[in-house]
């Protein structure tokens, strides 16, 4: 078990700040005591072991006497831990005032252990320092704050209002973490309870999605099955397309090749005829046409274009000339204009110069000559020389005047100034040292006075004190009596008195108040289960509409369906076997589907065959006829033997036709009597013989072509005769057509036919059969969740007509003759009263404060009126030195007045002495300036220097202006300007001439270009003439190549092979149409399944249902797991309860000495009908006094002194059965309002527990208290020898010292 050890303070409360004033108390076990008076410090030792267990803020020390802004703190507790090791805890704290308030703060908490000899820290960042130690001393957070360490304002807790004691004794209990799970679990239940909706809501889309998925991939085999026979069918055509489009491609490329030769052939056309057009277009142009040969003809044009060439580079040469030419005039015609300008510039300095510099030069000179009466420069122009003589006479002349002038204004005016400036320096420093002086003494003068004023200002101050003094007595004898009167008049007793009287009165009220409230409580009870009532009986009526409502819209269909209203269990069975039974009906439709796409493929595949059989059948036929031209071929093969033995007889006459004619020609033509060769008869005459024989003889001249044309006949019958026997198999396949395989394959499509229309009819019977079954089981789906909820109504209904029957039963013999509102009314008139009553006692206490206050200040005015009277009298002292010093400032300054007057009066005089020497000097320069002035009007030597300067400069300008050869540079520009002008006149000239040799050159060179074309033309004419003989070659070799292509016999085939392949490429097109479509089916289905309510709606509906048959595992274990929790909260409370009585009980009999109360216990109502699907059990705490067999609540109803010992007991019960693992309690002021009986009883009481825990090495109770006698009551036990008295220092500082218990005997007596 753990215990506290010991503790030190600094900082905190009235603890000084200073590490003197740390104060260290080492807590004994079993028993700890501290005494000491109200204000020593006591209870803030429980309220610091608390904070520095558990963290919280505490009041440091008081800035007015820290005199800082920062006050700091320190705690460290050394206790032993549930496990028995030692743990130092330490907290140190920081208080900043502020401009209103104050901040806390927490600056470290670091907590030492000792593992294995060395000590181990942990500060407060590295973990949960309060969490650390409610682990270490093994109690929960509120048996520490409520229980363990209860500050004495609130010791008396359990006697407090419903709803905090409710809170305190449910932390105590630790329930709220319990009922938190349980609301957990209801919370969760119900969140599971929807899941589980929802999932069977979700359930009934999956397996449609389900089914849906099976239907369409059985419809995807079935056209997947169609696919493949539709795709063989392709391959078969294509395998007959194929040689087709080979022979086509072998047929178009010699037709390419014809009509490339046809094209050829016609380009070559169209060239011989556009070439012989230009020839004769050319012939027409030309003036005659060459008639010599190609070798000179291209001699000669050769020569021309020499001499064209030739002809062509003078040209060049000439225009090169030219070019020459134009840029020597440019160049000469720019030269001329900037010798043009440069005379311009020339002639214009040149009349300046005349202008200006020579006239000015010589008015000067005149002017200055007549001024200084200088003889021989009146008549211009001057020489040279003359200048020169003139400049010598002026600087002569100047000369003398200044010497004459300088030496009469030095001679009289030197010494003179000299003397006056003398004077006039001795003078100004002798008036400088007595200004001086008199500066000096002005100093002092001043800072004589300053002091002086100062003395005189508090001597001033000082004569009016003693007034000041007499006012004060005065004063201070009217505060002394007004004091007094305040004090005798005050009746503060008297108003302290009808407090106490007020005070009971509101007691009274308190509890006339508490009793109205329990009758509130009582009527508010009733009238809940009234209201409760009446809210069941509309939810009932409620559902049992929306019962009535499902019913009648559903009643007619499921009436239908089931011939009668089924519940949930009866409907879900009833889709369960339609949805079986519509699987069976889409399994028999899906089969049938199957054995329809496959008997239409099996008749596509006979109607192909048929078409086939039908079309070879035809082509025989044709193929039959076109040789034949009948059917029968027997007969037409006899006719066609006639022909043929009718014709060799004919040939082989004919064969011998020849050599007979040949024979009897001969015969007739021998012998002397010729006679008919034939009948032996002699022709009567000549002219008859001449007549055979030339009959005979045209005969003989027709044979060979009879013989030609009756051997092609003959070989045209046999040829016929062979094909016809060639067609004896054909005859015979189109009698096997005819009589056997075209009767079967249509008798077989007949069949097929049949079946496909018998086909046709089932799946439609199914499909109807499939749409009512799923029509009626979308119809009791849509009903599911409306029967759903009607059963879940029904279910409410008779949980509701449950609840009425219990609410009907609590409300059985219920006295309901008060109302609330006459309670109500009673309550507000009291409450009325009581806040009258309240605020009289405000009224007289500050009544009873203000007369303090008075007092006070009164009290407050005495003392600054003595406080000021004295430092008067203190000042009145030091009035006479004041005055002394005033008398010796006074003859100094008096002195120092004398001096400067003195001073003063010496430096007038000086003042005007010196002022009259500097006029004098001033007076002195003045008549040497006259004198200077005077000289100078007699000869102004600075106007003759400034007419000679100006002179000067002019010459400068001449002779600059000769010496710079202005004139002769001007002269050699015009000569300059009058070459360049011939120069130019003579390339002008040079320019016309050349210009005149380019127009001949060049027309020359057109008349040789006429030449050249005549030339070009006849070359061109015999180079297109050899041209034109090429593309007739040309042309005559294509004709010879396309004659040797059979084109017509090509262009016959090319139109039976487009026929032929037009036919397959039709029947391939509709069987790629089918199969495109069949794809096209395929993928939309797969597309279909691959959406998302398809693609995985087996998993999904595999997982949701295993979702779902989880979740209500879950429901019903949360429900198992709800009444076993509730059910040992409940069993746990109840042994706590019956436990913490049971102390209360023996504790209270053993203490209470008076005969009221047999015993007190705590109370808990609770509400039974909690469970999983209902709000939790709810527990509602009071503390009950009993007598005999009646209970009666205590607040509101004990003493004081009951009151806290009821609290004391309850606390010590509370310790008694939650602290095993901490055997600490602490008791503050235990006896307060305790009369001597119960607290001797209390003492023997607490004695009895020290006793009865004292095998226990950790049991430690703390005691504080300032009853002495309960102390010494206590000390008569063996378990206290020593105790701890605190009390206030001289600094108002709180000591903590360790006595002896025999000491506090020996203080008593």
């Amino acid at each position: 078990m753990s215990k506290i050890d010991k503790m030190s303070i600094l900082g905190v409360r009235s603890f000084g700040i200073e590490d003197k004033d740390k104060q260290i108390i080492s807590f004994f076990s079993p028993l700890t005591v501290l005494v000491g008076p109200n204000g020593a410090g006591k209870t803030s030792i429980s309220g610091i072991t608390s904070t520095v267990l558990i963290k919280g803020k505490l009041m440091l020390w008081e800035f007015q006497d820290a005199h800082e802004t920062d006050v700091r703190a320190q705690i460290r507790l050394l206790l032993t831990d549930v496990n028995g090791e030692k743990v130092t805890i330490q907290r140190s704290m920081l208080c900043t005032q502020k401009a209103k308030n104050y901040s806390f703060k927490s600056l470290d908490q670091v907590i030492t252990r000792i593992k294995d000899g060395e000590k181990v820290s942990l500060p407060s960042k590295c973990a949960d320092v309060d969490r650390e130690m409610i682990t270490a001393l093994g109690v929960s957070k509120p048996v520490l704050n409520h229980v363990i360490f209860c500050h004495q304002e609130e010791s008396n807790w359990p006697l407090s209002e419903g709803k905090a004691l409710k809170d305190k004794f449910d932390s105590i209990f630790a329930a709220t973490k319990y009922i938190k799970a349980l609301e957990t679990m209801r919370q969760l239940r119900l969140t599971k309870n929807q899941t589980v909706r929802e999932c069977q809501v979700e359930l009934r889309y999956l397996k449609q999605n389900k089914e849906k998925a099976q239907q369409i991939r059985e419809t995807v085999a079935t056209k997947e099955a169609q696919l493949m026979a539709s795709k063989d069918n392709i391959q078969q055509i294509e395998s007959q397309i194929d040689p087709l489009e080979n022979r086509l491609m072998e047929i178009d490329t010699k037709l390419g090749k014809v009509m490339k030769l046809d094209n050829d052939i016609k380009a070559l056309e169209s060239r011989k005829k556009q070439m012989e057009e230009d020839n004769k277009e050319l012939e027409e142009t030309m003036e005659q046409v060459f008639q010599g040969t190609d070798e000179q003809l291209q001699e000669i044009y050769q020569n021309h274009q020499r001499t064209v060439k030739e002809k062509e580079r003078k040209l060049t040469d000439c225009q090169r000339e030219m070019d020459r030419a134009g840029r020597e005039c440019q160049r000469l015609t720019k030269v001329k204009g900037d010798l043009l300008v440069e005379q311009g510039r020339l002639q214009l300095e040149a009349d300046q110069h005349t202008q200006n510099n020579l006239k000015t030069s010589i008015s000067q000179v005149r002017s200055l000559s007549s001024y200084l009466e200088m003889d021989g420069y009146d008549r211009p122009p001057f020489s040279t020389l003359q200048l020169k003589s003139f400049h010598s006479h002026v600087t002569q002349r100047l000369e003398h005047e200044k010497q004459t002038a300088s030496q009469v204004l030095v001679r009289n005016s030197s010494f003179e100034e000299q003397q006056k400036q003398q004077s006039i320096d001795d003078m100004r420093d002798k008036k400088t040292g007595l200004e001086r002086t008199v500066e000096l003494k002005r100093d002092m003068q001043g800072k004589k006075q300053q002091e002086m004023r100062n003395i005189r200002a508090e001597l001033q101050r000082l004569e009016g004190s003693s007034t000041r003094l007499q006012d004060l007595e005065n004063d201070l004898a009217k505060a002394e009596r007004e004091l007094q009167a305040a004090v005798q008049s005050s009746n503060m007793d008297e108003l302290r008195a009808e407090v106490v009287e007020l005070q009971k009165e509101k007691a009274e009220l308190d509890r006339a108040q508490r009793q109205l409230d329990q009758e509130m409580e009582l009527l508010n009870t009733h009238t809940m289960a009234r209201t409760q009532m009446e809210m069941l009986k509309k939810d009932k009526t409620e559902k049992e509409d929306q019962v009535r409502k499902i019913k009648s819209r559903h009643s007619e269909d499921l009436v239908s369906l089931l011939g009668h209203f089924p519940n949930k269990r009866e409907l879900e069975d009833w889709i369960y076997s339609k949805s079986k039974e519509i699987n069976s009906t889409r399994d028999r439709l899906a089969r049938l589907n199957k054995d329809l796409a496959s008997s239409e493929q099996n008749k596509n595949h006979i109607s192909a065959e048929l078409r086939k059989k039908e079309q070879q059948l035809t082509n025989d036929e044709e193929k039959f006829f076109n040789v034949c031209g009948s059917q029968d071929l027997e007969q037409d093969l006899t006719k066609l033997g006639d022909d043929l033995e009718k014709i060799s007889k004919q040939r082989a006459m004919l064969a011998g036709a020849t050599a007979v004619y040949t024979q009897f020609i001969s015969q007739l033509t021998e012998e002397r009597e010729p006679c008919c060769p034939v009948c032996q008869r002699t022709f009567p005459s000549e002219s008859d013989l001449q007549e055979v024989i030339s009959d005979m003889q045209s005969k003989l001249r027709l044979v060979p072509d009879k013989l030609k044309n009756t051997e092609q006949d003959l070989k045209r019958k046999e040829r016929k005769r062979d094909e016809m026997m060639a067609l004896r198999p054909v005859r015979q396949s189109i009698v096997q057509f005819q009589e056997k395989e075209l009767p079967d394959l249509r008798n077989r499509l007949q069949t097929v036919n049949r079946e496909i229309e018998r086909l046709k009819g089932d799946v439609e019977e199914q499909e109807t059969l499939l749409v009512a079954l799923t029509s009626e089981e979308e119809t009791a789906k849509a009903c599911l969740q409306d029967i759903s909820l009607m059963d879940r109504y029904l279910m409410d209904l008779k949980e509701v007509e449950r609840k009425l029957a219990q609410q009907a039963t609590k409300l059985q013999g219920v006295d309901l003759t008060r109302t609330v509102q006459q309670v109500s009314q009673e309550k507000q008139e009291a409450q009325h009263k009581l806040d009258t009553t309240s605020s009289k006692i405000d009224l007289k206490r500050k009544l009873i404060q203000d007369q303090q206050d008075q007092i006070q200040m009164l009290k407050s005015t005495v003392n600054d009126t003595k406080a000021e009277k004295l430092q008067l009298s203190s000042d009145m002292q030091k009035q006479q030195q004041l005055e002394e010093q005033c008398v010796e400032f006074s003859a100094e300054i008096q002195s120092l007045t004398r001096d400067i007057r003195n001073a003063k009066e010496q430096l007038s005089p000086l003042s005007a002495a010196l002022e009259k020497l500097q006029q004098e000097k001033q007076e002195l320069v003045e008549r040497k300036r006259q004198r200077q002035e005077e000289g100078q009007e007699k000869v102004d030597i600075c106007a003759i220097k400034e007419k000679v300067k100006a002179i000067a400069t002019l010459e400068k300008d001449i002779n600059a202006y000769i010496h710079e050869g202005k004139e002769e540079y001007k002269e050699q520009k015009e000569s300059e300007l009058q070459e360049t002008n011939t120069q130019l006149h003579e390339a002008e000239k040079q320019k016309e001439k050349i210009n005149k040799e380019i127009g001949n050159i060049r027309q020359d060179i057109d008349t040789q270009k006429v030449q050249e074309r005549w030339l070009q033309d006849n070359l061109t004419l015999r180079k297109r003439m050899e041209e034109l003989k090429e593309v007739v070659a040309k042309r005559e070799v294509l004709m010879k190549d396309i004659g040797n292509m059979q084109v017509l016999q090509l262009r016959q085939e090319r139109r039976e092979a487009d026929r032929k392949l037009d036919e397959l490429k039709n029947n391939r097109s509709i069987a790629v149409g089918r199969q495109k479509g069949f794809e096209d089916e395929i993928l939309q289905y797969r597309k279909e399944l691959r959406e998302s309510q398809y693609d995985k709606a087996d998993e999904l509906y595999k997982n949701k249902m295993i979702i779902m048959r989880t979740t209500e595992l879950v429901i019903k274990d949360l429900d198992l797991y709800y009444k076993a929790l509730d059910q040992t909260i409940l069993k746990f409370h109840s042994m706590k309860m019956d436990e913490i009585n049971k102390i209360i009980r023996d504790l209270w009999r053993s203490t209470y000495r008076g005969q009221d109360i047999e015993y007190v216990e705590i109370r808990s109502d609770v509400d039974d009908n909690a469970s999983a699907g209902v709000k939790r059990r709810v527990y509602n705490y009071r503390v009950v006094m009993v007598k005999g067999d009646t209970a009666l609540d205590m607040r509101g109803r004990c003493s004081a002194g009951q009151k806290v010992l009821a609290s004391l007991i309850i606390r010590l019960a509370l310790a008694e059965t939650f602290c095993l693992n901490c055997g600490i309690l602490t008791l503050d002021e235990p006896t307060t309002n305790l009369d001597r009986e119960n607290i001797v009883s209390l003492a023997h009481a607490l004695v009895d527990i020290i006793k009865s825990r004292s095998s226990q090495s950790n049991f430690q109770l703390l005691i504080i208290t300032h009853d002495e006698d309960f102390v010494e009551l206590l000390g008569r036990s063996s378990y206290i020898e020593h105790f701890y008295r605190i009390r206030k220092n001289q600094d108002q500082n709180s000591e903590i010292t360790k006595c002896s218990i025999t000491s506090l005997s020996t203080y008593l007596h």
